[in-house]
């Protein structure tokens, strides 16, 4: 069997003497993400100016079931599967959708119809097709199909005019298929000897293990491949739960047009095929966008330059500057260089820090950031151990720190030298009226600040931002004048998922951007960069994924015209299924993805060397372990990519953070909930001791956890859990401790540790590694605190039960742990237990 059709030439073989091709999805593609498109446009033909367009999902699936019913009932009563589309429709719920069964041949004609708008000849095939034509062999086509031979022969011409054949042969008019009788009729019919056949198809059961068994010679087509296949599954369960316009498959052929660059292009690395088959159709939806949005502000004459901000306007500015555009310019300004330019007060200067909470700070680091070092700030590090502090302290301490008239001289200087840089690098910058800014997007803090300059300095252009995704809630406040706009907005996803794609998006930002540092300053109207820290092999990776985008982008727009496919003529579902692209990239990556861009870190700049991970899925199992998934799915970064490192413990997992992300993941199911209670023995150090009830939680997913809140007061030396009294054999995951100076701090801790396996001891339990197994209830897991860091400890002790019970949600309080939650404490240190 041979794979694909760039093989040997048809005449390869030299005892072929007739070639039978597959229809659909081998001779004929169909413009719709998968077959059953054709139904819902049958559905937009026949009822759309009747029904609203949800209905089209209802009808879709009363469809597919009518052919599932229809093929039972023939099986039952014909002993074959093989049925017609009348026979199909005969079973299809009329009264539901307004109708009577006198609309039977309707709904079958406007099935037909959409087939003839959704199909295009594949011309790969339809070249070989005339090849062995032209070369003398008889040629046909085979299909399993409840099209009669009339019908697939007005189909066939439509898509190829002047198309002949030899034979025809449809499922349905023989009562049997191609993976049981029909190639035997079509090779008796045929007069053929099976070793002069060659059969060609895209299904793997009925086109080459049917012909095979029957001696004739295949040569497989797939539609993609099955990576692609699972990817494209993944993309379908995104725009379901991520998107909020109702389920289509009708994309104008967007999909079709994947398929097709990626079955012509040659493989060169993982990350060229994932530019390819991913991020390179997300940037061309996202390029129509930018040409849309610019054809609409020059309608009125204006003279509008675009620009893409860099730096991961970067793969935007190189799409768009491949020769179909006109001129674009890349510039390069940040958010931290256009707040201080913009600066009049304070407030942006602690806006910036307040936003980089996390990272680490010193003087000089500040001045680079700041351009000057006063003396206050100076002092304010010096008051840190090794000179150092958190971004959020430096902020909260600012407004102290400097004075009016320094941020009026930091500004001005830093405004006259980006302006300079601007004059430079776009030509007739004075002169044009409008300024499209283009970027990956968010909030707009860029356009924002670029206004407050222009005003100051009393520059007349109109700004535009154009963005992949934006914060539109943000956007209320900008000037009259201009406008901003995001091709994935807030009517394409909802706030929710917009914000879980927030938080995922540094894997995207770092494969967008340019192979240079960020910008720190201008010199001379020219770029003064911040060292760049990411290796040589990151960036030869963002490189490599770039290409493959490009190479996507010339090729679609090849291929589109060959098969008059307009896939960005409609915005919405263009939007939408970039929506879905993109969110199946970030949310639910593949493993070979993870692979990929988990070796990528995310360089902070802003004048640190802090290179974040994107991954650290053993920190995140810790938190979602004490403290339960609906915690875990809002931890703060790091890691930077929050949904790979779920995948990276489990795909299932991603899957419930991206429900989460959609607002679709019920707390009362996969958070925590009490389940029962337990006595624990708390023995003191000065030989004191204590039983006390706490409570017992039931995850989602039938997991158990104990949390015992304890505070530094009680003096432990020795806490006794009796494990085997919620499970006599399990996995003990781990035991965690969150410290805080309140029950509510060490509760909001996102950094528990992991206790020591030193610190436990099995009494009455055979513990291996992380599993155990008691013979009675009276099995102990005893646990030594150790020194407390903080007023307050929780502990955390997480167990897979391995038995079939489930434990049921149980209501009521317990005193002890009501009582340390409310900070009840008793300072005496004679005391074991709280008040």
């Amino acid at each position: 069997m041979e794979t694909g059709l760039r093989g040997a030439p048809i005449g390869a073989s030299a005892h072929a003497r007739a070639y039978s091709f597959d229809i659909f999805d081998t001779f004929l593609l169909r413009a719709c993400t998968t077959p059953d498109g054709v139904y819902e446009r049958a559905f937009q033909l026949a009822l759309g100016d009747r029904l609203p367009p949800e209905a089209a999902l209802s009808y879709v699936q009363h469809r597919i079931q009518a052919e599932a019913r229809a093929r039972a009932a023939a099986r039952e009563t014909r002993k074959t599967i093989e049925v017609g589309i009348e026979d199909i429709y005969a079973l299809f719920p009329f009264r539901l959708f307004g109708l009577d069964r006198m609309a039977l041949q309707d709904l079958a004609d406007a099935e037909f119809q959409a087939e003839l708008e959704l199909c295009r000849a594949n011309l790969e095939v339809s070249k070989l097709y005339r090849t062995a034509q032209q070369d003398g062999q008889k040629v046909g086509f085979i299909s399993d199909t409840y099209w009669s031979s009339e019908q697939l022969g007005m189909l066939l011409r439509h898509c190829a005019p002047g198309l002949t054949w030899d034979f025809l042969f449809a499922s349905c008019e023989h009562g049997t298929g191609k993976s049981d009788k029909l190639f035997t009729r079509y090779l008796a019919g045929q007069g053929l000897d099976p070793s002069r056949a060659t059969h060609i198809g895209d299904n793997p059961h009925a086109d080459i293990k049917g012909a095979r068994r029957h001696g004739i010679r295949t040569r497989f087509y797939p539609q993609a491949t099955g990576s692609m296949f699972a990817q494209f599954q993944r993309e379908d369960a995104a725009y379901q739960t991520l998107c909020l316009r109702h389920h289509s498959r009708l994309d104008a052929g967007a999909r079709t047009l994947r398929r097709i660059v990626a079955a012509n292009t040659p493989r060169r690395s993982p990350g060229f095929t994932l530019g390819v088959t991913t991020l390179g159709p997300v940037m061309n939806a996202f390029d129509a966008f930018i040409e849309r949005k610019l054809a609409q502000l020059r309608r009125d004459g204006s003279t509008v330059q675009v620009a893409f901000l860099g730096r991961d306007g970067f793969l935007p500015h190189r799409i768009w500057s491949q020769p179909q555009h006109q001129a674009g310019f890349y510039i390069e300004i940040n958010r931290r260089v256009s707040l201080i330019a913009s600066a009049t007060t304070i407030e942006p200067l602690v806006d910036l820090f307040k936003k980089i909470d996390s990272t680490k700070i010193d003087a000089a680091t500040f001045e680079k950031i700041v351009k000057v070092l006063p003396d206050p700030v100076f002092q304010f590090f010096l008051r840190y151990r090794d000179g150092i502090a958190t971004a959020k302290e430096l902020a909260e301490a600012l407004p102290t720190l400097l004075d009016q008239q320094q941020i009026a001289r930091i500004a001005a200087a830093t405004r006259a030298a980006l302006l300079g840089y601007l004059r430079r690098q776009i030509p007739n910058f004075d002169t044009c009226t409008d300024l499209m800014l283009v970027d990956l997007g968010y909030s707009g803090s860029v356009q924002k600040s670029l206004r407050r300059i222009f005003d100051h300095e009393g520059i007349n252009i109109r700004l535009h931002g154009t963005y992949l995704l934006s914060l539109d809630d943000s956007y209320d406040d900008i000037d009259p004048d201009d406008t901003a706009s995001g091709f994935i907005s807030d009517l394409t996803v909802s706030p929710h998922v917009k914000r879980i794609f927030l938080r995922n998006v540094a894997p995207l930002e770092q494969i967008c951007c340019s192979d240079e540092g960020s910008v720190r300053d201008y010199r001379k109207s020219k770029v003064y960069r911040e060292a760049d820290l990411r290796s040589p092999e990151q960036l030869a990776l963002v490189r490599d994924i770039q290409a493959g985008a490009i190479a996507f982008v010339n090729a679609a727009r090849e291929h589109a015209r060959h098969y008059r496919l307009e896939p960005f003529s409609d915005i919405t579902p263009s939007a939408n299924w970039s929506a879905a692209i993109l969110g199946r990239l970030l949310l639910l990556p593949s493993d070979s993805e993870l692979t990929l861009l988990g070796k990528l870190q995310h360089d902070v700049n802003l004048g640190t060397t802090t290179m974040a991970p994107m991954l650290d899925s053993k920190t995140l199992l810790q938190l979602e372990t004490a403290r339960g998934l609906p915690i875990a799915c809002t931890a703060p970064a790091p890691p930077m990519w929050l949904a790979g490192s779920f995948n990276d413990i489990t795909p299932a997992m991603g899957y419930l953070y991206a429900l989460f992300g959609a607002n679709r993941l019920p707390g009362d199911i996969f958070g925590d909930v009490k389940c029962s209670n337990i006595g624990i023995g708390l023995f003191g150090k000065d030989g004191s001791s204590a039983m006390e009830r706490v409570a017992v939680y039931r995850n989602g997913m039938g997991d158990l956890r104990v949390r015992i809140p304890l505070t530094r007061a009680m003096n432990l030396e020795t806490i006794a859990i009796p494990i085997a009294q919620i499970a006599r054999e399990g996995i003990l995951r781990g035991i965690y401790a969150q410290y805080g100076k309140s029950v509510q701090q060490a509760a909001a801790n996102a950094q528990p540790e992991q206790l020591s396996a030193d610190r436990m001891i099995a009494a009455g339990l055979d513990l291996s590694g992380k599993y155990y197994r008691a013979g009675n209830e009276d099995g102990c897991l005893l646990v030594k605190p150790g020194h407390l860091k903080s007023d307050v400890m929780i502990l955390t002790v997480g167990i897979s039960p391995l038995d079939a019970t489930r434990s049921p949600r149980v209501e009521g309080n317990d005193e002890f742990e009501d009582a340390l939650k409310a900070d009840l404490l008793d300072p005496s240190p004679d005391n074991t237990t709280a008040q």
